[in-house]
């Protein structure tokens, strides 16, 4: 849930200062980006964020797990 409006943000202003927005996130617990007057993409600090409680081999594997899933034919290739 979104609990101050500082934690929302255009596009345009995340693709410009995505060190700020990760900044932001960590100071708010998240940061709503926006497109299209839409929200659209939540950026979050999985360290502050209740509802992703992850240890940190946990949030490895997560992201392993997707980078395989994402370029499986590619391992693949490597593996022959």
């Amino acid at each position: 849930m979104i609990n101050s409006s500082r934690a929302i943000v255009s596009i345009t202003e995340a693709n410009q200062d995505f060190a700020g927005i990760a900044r932001m996130a960590e100071a708010e617990g998240h940061v709503v980006v926006f497109r299209d007057n839409r929200p659209r993409f939540l950026v979050i600090d999985l360290d502050r964020e209740p509802q992703i409680d992850m240890t940190e081999d946990e949030k490895l594997d997560f992201v392993a797990a997707r980078i395989l899933r994402e370029h499986r034919a590619a391992f693949e290739e490597l593996a022959k």
